[in-house]
């Protein structure tokens, strides 16, 4: 045939392949030091975009404590199992950011954000994602929620001293 169809188990190139949506539901892990030291990452299509860990399950069953200790590990390569990793039982909903909705199904405007604290003894080796951050740094718990651009971590983060206290 010449008009450029491939025939058998081949497909041609110019079909679409289907896209895997976002899961509107993440975790945010908020990654200290006992004495208040944070750990934000930089978003590297963003500059100035500074955030904690976060990610959205990987699978609509995936449990939240294991999408926390993966997205720790894709991350920034601490291995939160091996740290106290604590569900703070908080949740956040909030709006996603038009310029991000296409990553969602379409009619998604939300997502639901559970909060993780990641207890290290000191901060630990950091590699990071090249193609998610550009930059890490471990900041004192006030100026890491000043940094912030999302008032959902720079919350988180200011609930700390009350968190490290119970």
């Amino acid at each position: 045939m010449g008009d450029g169809r491939i025939l058998g188990p081949h497909l041609p190139s110019s079909l679409p392949i289907p896209m895997q949506y976002k899961i509107p539901r993440s975790v945010l892990v908020v990654v200290h030091t006992p004495d208040l030291r944070v750990l934000l990452l930089e978003r590297a299509p963003w500059p100035g975009y500074w955030q904690s860990v976060t990610g959205s399950l990987a699978h609509e069953d995936e449990p939240l404590v294991e999408t926390a200790v993966r997205e720790v590990r894709e991350e920034t390569g601490i291995d939160a199992a091996r740290h106290a990793l604590a569900d703070w039982g908080v949740a956040n909903r909030y709006e996603i950011y038009p310029e991000w909705r296409w990553k969602y199904a379409p009619g998604v405007t939300h997502n639901l954000e559970h909060v993780f604290g990641l207890t290290v003894p000191a901060p630990p080796a950091v590699t990071l994602a090249p193609a998610e951050h550009s930059r890490f740094a471990w900041l004192p718990w006030r100026e890491a929620a000043e940094k912030c651009f999302s008032w959902s971590n720079r919350d988180a983060i200011l609930k700390l001293p009350e968190k490290l206290a119970r």
